[in-house]
């Protein structure tokens, strides 16, 4: 399984990191040693201390499919899910003043929520979804997927040209704005739409 994580997908998030826009969808990928085991807590690494949460709506791949034209994208998945991209912001900075990669920031273990996923059929339309996180029962994150650079089967088609997509494959598709740092007691709730799909204790 892969995890295929996409970067600066909502402007509003781009601008509060002070990021330049991308021209293409920006790819980073995660370790499968990233996910978070259920009903495990988060524990911030001893490496750094600045971890944020960064919720995103993810889609998971439902069969192989390699250059997939967009028109046909909405074939390889079924399901949509919700997630955090927990990422160490003090080393990511570190790391992209040098102009070195930083996956050790971002795919690090236990960096990946991923929850249950949901059939796509619940919802209407998957360019209006909206989700949330909660920090200690505060939002603290809002998205709607209408406000992606690049919506879902867009990137499907864009990724395929680059990797073989697999059935079980999850892409977390951007955050939005309002990316803060977590600390020991906090508690993480996400919802898509007013659905509860994780809560996370973090120590």
């Amino acid at each position: 399984m892969k995890i295929i994580c996409i970067g600066r997908n909502y402007a509003d998030h781009i601008s509060e990191l002070n990021n330049e826009k991308p021209e293409e969808p920006v790819i980073f990928m995660k370790a499968d040693s990233s996910v978070l085991l259920k009903k495990f807590p988060f524990v911030i690494p001893e490496f750094t201390n600045d971890v944020h949460h960064e919720v995103e709506l993810l889609v998971k791949i439902n069969k192989v499919g390699k250059y997939i034209d967009k028109k046909f994208a909405h074939k390889y998945y079924d399901e949509i899910g919700l997630g955090i991209d927990f990422t160490a912001r003090d080393l990511q900075s570190k790391l992209k003043e040098k102009g070195l990669p930083w996956e050790i920031s971002k795919a690090f273990d236990g960096s990946a929520v991923i929850s249950d996923f949901l059939p796509k059929n619940n919802f209407s339309s998957l360019e209006n979804v909206n989700f949330e996180l909660k920090k200690n029962n505060e939002v603290v994150q809002t998205g709607n997927s209408k406000l992606m650079l690049w919506k879902i089967d867009e990137l499907i088609s864009y990724i395929s040209q680059y990797f073989t997509l697999k059935k079980g494959d999850i892409i977390f598709t951007g955050t939005p704005k309002g990316v803060s740092k977590v600390s020991a007691g906090d508690v993480l709730e996400g919802f898509i739409e007013d659905k509860q799909m994780f809560k996370i204790n973090v120590k």
